[in-house]
């Protein structure tokens, strides 16, 4: 099985121990991303989608290093099949795109 790219698992763990500041020292200071298609302002998003409704996800596959398929879930929305992709530059992410999964 393809392995996550090391910054990437970082995000992931940052996510499922609900720590916050372990998460924006995954990301750049100009940091972007999007949810099914539509630009998303991070922080706001990522405080109601993940940090204020206990977001946690399993990743399920990963296709290459910085792409994966999980089951994520939250309090807010229950659980579904999503896809991430994610732009790494000098170690950091400087970019993540999410949505649900085919």
């Amino acid at each position: 099985m393809t392995q996550l790219d090391r910054t990437v698992q970082k995000f992931v763990d940052a996510v499922n121990a609900h720590d916050v500041d372990a998460f924006f020292q995954t990301l750049t200071p100009d940091a972007s991303m999007s949810d099914d298609g539509n630009e998303r302002n991070l922080a706001q998003w990522t405080d109601s989608e993940i940090f204020t409704t206990n977001g946690r996800m399993q990743v399920e596959s990963v296709t290459v290093p910085t792409e994966f398929v999980a089951d994520y879930a939250n309090d807010r929305w229950g659980s579904m099949r999503t896809a991430w992709r994610f732009t790494v530059r000098d170690g950091l992410i400087s970019r993540f795109e999410t949505g649900q999964a085919g």
